[in-house]
């Protein structure tokens, strides 16, 4: 199975040069200011996508998921929308969830410390694609000023868990991929730090 992800597109998605494959997975940052009608958008745009699946989580600038959660899972008829849930595919099980460590006053804010603890406790043992909007702590999570900004919490989740691959964003600086104890990390982030949509999407292939 051939998975092709991105993220942090900001609304900067549709001159993007999207390889062919069988799963398509964005991990959040997909809008520029979060409203419904750019989510209408990205909608007819994922119609002119041929993978087979195509697999959604939100991020930080994604507002309408927050503010109209119904509304915009309606408007999103060409993929399935994941929020702390999971959907199988193939075989494989794919688990997505937007929630990240406080970012200034953005969507789906959780304090550190138990708050995401409760989220990340809620991942099935037997997830072989983990999909969320930010990194784990220490994992392809530095900042400009040489910060680690990722979750804790995540982290020790990985660790339960155990998932073939971790796919996340929203720290545009960490693109790239990185395995660590068996997982195989991806930022997928789209844009760099300076908003230009300038990394290209990354793909890979897990065994069904």
């Amino acid at each position: 199975m051939k998975c092709v992800v991105i993220s942090d597109t900001h609304g900067m998605y549709s001159d993007l040069d999207i390889p062919p494959g069988d799963v398509f997975i964005h991990a959040g940052d997909i809008l520029g200011r979060g409203e419904l009608s750019e989510l209408v958008d990205f909608n007819n745009w994922l119609s002119t996508l041929p993978h087979k699946h195509k697999i959604v989580i939100a991020g930080n600038h994604d507002w309408c998921f927050e503010r109209n959660e119904e509304e915009s899972r309606s408007c999103l008829t060409n993929a399935t929308y994941l929020k702390d849930e999971s959907v199988e595919v193939d075989g494989v099980k794919f688990y997505g969830s937007p929630w990240q460590p406080f970012f200034f006053n953005w969507a789906f804010n959780l304090e550190r410390g138990m708050e995401l603890k409760a989220k990340w406790d809620l991942i099935p043992d037997n997830i072989d694609v983990l999909i969320t909007h930010g990194p784990a702590l220490g994992i392809l999570d530095q900042v400009v000023d040489g910060s680690h900004v990722g979750c804790e919490e995540l982290f020790k989740a990985i660790g339960r868990i155990k998932p073939k691959y971790h796919i996340f964003g929203h720290i545009h600086e960490g693109y790239g991929s990185k395995t660590l104890a068996g997982c195989t990390h991806i930022n997928a982030s789209t844009t760099t730090e300076r908003y230009i949509p300038s990394n290209n999407p990354i793909t890979f292939v897990i065994d069904k």
